[in-house]
């Protein structure tokens, strides 16, 4: 299949084009590249061979998008294109809505004018917000949200449901993810955030690797295993084969799906597990808890097992080793 990749050469997406090329598919790739790099998609042809077409453009762009839709035959769409940065998300709401829900708007009316029926949207845990975990897709979602990335993912979820409801020929897949971690094992293509980290684990890794003097660890006070923040972790080439086997599978209507490991790991649990991995050493300070953090985090995963006939077979030191090969190969990322 023809499947467009909105945001293909950010972070999860560069390595869900390298799955879906390794299943047989044909992405197409449309980035403006306003937070990722097109080198990503350099290194997924040394990676794979094959060298995914390219489109530099918004997707809120209508006639841009129309033209990549006609020249591909699209058959399907996963839909990644978004700002993601939650801190930033509370300074500059504004910004947040306008990109995600437009960009999601016009993605839509795309499809609808080519006839494509199947699209997969990158969702996100935080639509559950201060629900208590674990967290399975039928806990409430949209109540205790603290932030505006967060709350666009739940209104883009809810308006998927609606669409979804008035016409029974579609298939549409919310798949909401819990922690990324890792990289590819080739060690060529990663995480590479813009300026400070917002993410645990490339923090972790430019601590190691010098680039930063340690890792600030906020709250170490709550009721869990030594005290800080337990999240669900999950490898992100486990998560771009949740992304390529949610294009197959046999159901109409809406669905939403957690992609999570189902199991919790501490804030410091993951440091240990990076410097045993790595050899290298991570320096921390303790702060305060951030407002709107939870002590708690992790996914109920039975539905993916079930719907997709996935689970994740990487475990937690891989990642780490993954990311370490990563970020020491390539210490200032994709510059």
């Amino acid at each position: 299949m023809n499947i467009l990749v909105t945001g293909g050469a950010g972070y999860i997406g560069s390595h869900t084009v390298i799955k879906l090329i390794e299943a047989g598919h044909t992405p197409v790739v449309v980035d403006n590249l306003c937070n990722s790099s097109a080198e990503s998609l350099r290194r997924v042809a040394q990676i794979t061979g094959v060298t995914p077409p390219f489109y530099q453009q918004d997707v809120r762009d209508t006639a841009a998008l129309e033209a990549v839709f006609a020249k591909h035959a699209i058959d399907a769409v996963i839909h990644f294109a978004g700002l993601k940065a939650v801190g930033e998300s509370t300074e500059k709401p504004l910004l947040y809505y306008q990109t995600n829900l437009d960009s999601t708007f016009t993605l839509l009316e795309v499809m609808r004018t080519f006839n494509v029926k199947t699209l997969v949207f990158s969702s996100s845990a935080t639509v559950y917000g201060s629900e208590p975990a674990p967290y399975s897709e039928d806990s409430p979602i949209g109540r205790g949200i603290t932030n505006p990335y967060g709350r666009t993912k739940y209104f883009i979820e809810e308006m998927l449901r609606d669409i979804a409801s008035s016409d029974g020929s579609l298939a549409i897949t919310s798949l909401r993810y819990f922690n990324p971690i890792g990289a590819h094992p080739s060690g060529l293509i990663g995480e590479n955030p813009n300026g400070v980290p917002n993410n645990l684990m490339p923090y972790i890794t430019q601590v190691a690797v010098g680039k930063r003097a340690e890792l600030g660890v906020f709250g170490d006070d709550y009721d869990t295993v030594d005290g800080t923040g337990v999240r669900d972790y999950i490898h992100v080439d486990d998560l771009a084969e949740g992304h390529v086997a949610a294009l197959t599978h046999s159901q109409t209507g809406y669905c939403a799906i957690n992609l999570g490991s189902g199991e919790g790991t501490s804030v410091l649990q993951l440091v240990h597990a990076f410097e045993e991995a790595s050899g290298a050493k991570v320096p921390y300070k303790i702060h305060p808890r951030r407002p709107g953090d939870v002590a708690v985090s992790y996914a109920k995963i039975a539905r993916a097992a079930d719907v997709l006939q996935w689970r994740t077979t990487r475990t937690i030191e891989d990642a780490c080793r993954d990311s370490w090969r990563w970020q020491s190969g390539n210490p200032e990322g994709y510059k």
